[in-house]
């Protein structure tokens, strides 16, 4: 019996009760919330349908259970979802279950396999495979009738895999797959011209009497091109959206938690309407090519404001542009929300609120001090309370703070500003990063004037940065007078939690983190993420911050007095309990909330 013909056997009982059977078997619903479903079918399935917005919608046996957001036993906050419904519903049935990756989706496959109305009123999309008569597989939210295969077989003149996937995401990327490649197309067709493309590191000239054409960014399809690629980021939580040009193409790629994938290929003949209708939306000059410039957008997501930053930057083959995502509700949180442990909180609040010093946070770009800072400011802030920041450039806008933007071209720099600033009544200060003398110099006197400052500096460590500061030209004296603390950090990723599981680490593992294990947190908690639908398949979901926490003792005022070396003050900082990052990422990893390799990524040279 083929795999089609024992699916058509079993066709009839791809129903609701059969689903709620494999989930009641799978511990997943109980037998009365199993009979609560199939009496309220007939409510839910209305409520699906007008949700749709079609009378003629084919509501399937998933989409009724979902509907009812039934908590998942032994996942606290999580609930049984369209994917957990299907996974089960696929098992029961024996037929491959399979997660629908947006970012991975082949849209030259699709589309040339079968047209959009057919992938729609069929509810499938073709994944992969299809050539050298190599099966195709064929995405379904319902594997078992057999006509359709039989006739998509017919089709496309290959043999069918079906896999089931999740409704939602089937009819998700019908839309992405045939609606942004259908745009591209249309706009690589309108706007093609033979030869052109490659720019600034390879001039192709062609004699011609027609003159190149050139796309204006307010055309709909690159309209459309763009609001896609907004959305895309967003559903899939980036930070950044990379958009390259290459020789002959261009690559889109999202960074998410800290690790960049590549998502689509673009049409070389697209790229630079892209780059214009980025540029123009973000109010940056459309005309200049030749030298990098800045810019932001401010997007209106569900209810409340996104704000992107947006880079331009000359490349052998054209701009390249990177987008910043900066979401309010992650960049400025509770300080609790931060990851500190109690120890670590107790020491960085003890900082801020004193009501004068100089408090340094430092570490990489996009190890999280922005979001530190603001989270910091943000306690501060008050009706009572000045708070003022000086940003290069502003990466969120928030009431409460005034803010200013550094503008080297009308000579406003970090120094000059803070100079202005201090001349504005603050109480608070935020200098975005002390770079030159002057700036430090200036901070230091504002911190000993009574007034509390915050700043950034680029150092692998918090020890680093008193060294860094005496190389700026600050005596030694008034940095041991004004600096409260020096605070480093990094990011590493969360482990899933819906798909952890506890590990044990090897000897071998363990002498691989230079560091002693913390024995103050109990028996360890040592986890890995198997890789499931909600990460990815990665493992990882999510970031926290891991923190080396300097703070400036009386016996450290005295060392930084005296210029002591380095390593003099590490051992002093180890003695008021300082922990190094490899220490503080140990810790995060004996609780279980990230993993071991990831320990090792973050912090190597760092122990």
């Amino acid at each position: 019996m083929t795999k089609l013909e024992d699916s058509s056997r079993r066709a009839h009982d791809f129903s609701l009760k059969f689903v709620l059977d494999a989930l009641v078997e799978a511990k997943l619903l109980t037998k009365s919330q199993a009979g609560d479903v199939l009496q309220r079918e007939a409510q839910a399935r209305k409520r699906v349908t007008k949700a749709a917005g079609d009378e003629k919608y084919d509501v399937s046996p998933i989409e009724i259970i979902a509907l009812f957001q039934v908590p998942l036993p032994g996942r606290p906050g999580e609930l049984l979802d369209q994917d957990r419904i299907t996974e089960v519903a696929a098992a029961a049935a024996k037929v491959p279950y399979k997660k629908i990756d947006a970012l991975r989706l082949d849209m030259n496959l699709a589309a040339r396999t079968i047209s959009k109305p057919f992938a729609t009123r069929h509810c499938l999309l073709p994944l992969e495979g299809g050539g050298a008569g190599a099966p195709l597989l064929v995405a379904v939210a319902n594997p078992f009738d057999r006509a359709l295969f039989e006739n998509l077989e017919r089709l496309v003149n290959c043999p069918i895999s079906p896999v089931l996937s999740a409704k939602q995401d089937i009819l998700k990327g019908i839309q992405d797959v045939y609606g942004f490649r259908r745009t591209l197309a249309a706009a690589a067709d309108e706007f093609a011209v033979s030869g052109a493309g490659v720019s600034n590191f390879e001039q192709l000239v062609t004699l011609s009497s027609t003159s190149n054409k050139e796309l204006a960014p307010e055309d709909n399809s690159i309209i459309q091109a763009v609001e896609h690629l907004l959305r895309s980021a967003f559903d899939n939580r980036a930070s950044d959206i990379h958009i390259e040009p290459k020789r002959d193409k261009s690559i889109v790629r999202f960074r998410i938690d800290g690790v960049l994938h590549g998502v689509y290929t673009l049409p070389q003949q697209v790229h630079a309407p892209v780059i214009s209708r980025v540029k123009m939306i973000s109010r940056i000059d459309i005309s200049e090519k030749r030298k990098p410039q800045d810019g932001r957008i401010k997007i209106d997501r569900d209810g409340h404001e996104v704000e992107i930053r947006v880079s331009t930057l000359p490349t052998a083959f054209g701009e390249k542009i990177v987008m910043r995502i900066f979401d309010p509700e992650t960049l400025v949180v509770d300080i609790a929300a931060l990851g500190f442990d109690p120890t670590e909180k107790q020491h960085f609040e003890s900082w801020i609120a004193e009501p004068h010093g100089l408090i340094l946070v430092t570490g990489p770009t996009g190890s999280g001090k922005t979001t530190t800072l603001s989270s910091a400011l943000k306690a501060l802030a008050g009706p009572d309370v000045n708070v003022t920041t000086i940003e290069d450039p502003i990466e969120m806008v928030w009431d409460a703070f005034n803010q200013t933007q550094v503008q080297p071209k009308i000579g406003l720099d970090f120094a000059n500003a803070l100079r202005h600033i201090l001349r504005q009544d603050p109480d608070i200060i935020m200098v975005g990063e002390i770079r030159d003398p002057e700036t430090a110099e200036n901070a230091i006197q504002s911190a000993l004037t009574g007034h509390l400052v915050l700043s950034t500096l680029h150092t692998n460590d918090s020890v680093g940065a008193i060294g860094r500061m005496l190389d700026l030209e600050v005596p030694a004296f008034l940095l041991a007078s004004s600096v409260l603390g020096v605070m480093a950090q990094r990011l590493v990723r969360r482990i899933c939690p819906s798909c952890s599981a506890p590990i044990t680490l090897s000897q071998a593992q363990l002498d691989a983190l230079k560091c002693q294990m913390p024995t103050d947190l109990g028996p360890p908690q040592f986890k890995k993420g198997a890789g499931c639908v909600k990460c990815r398949g990665t493992g990882y979901r999510g970031r926290t911050a891991v923190f080396e926490i300097f703070t400036a003792t009386a016996e450290i005022k005295s060392l930084i007095t005296r210029k002591a070396s380095y390593q003099a003050l590490v051992e002093e900082g180890r003695k008021a309990g300082m922990r190094t990052l490899r220490e503080a990422a140990a810790r995060k990893l004996y609780e279980g909330v990230t993993g071991f390799d990831e320990v090792l990524r973050m912090t190597t040279g760092l122990e």
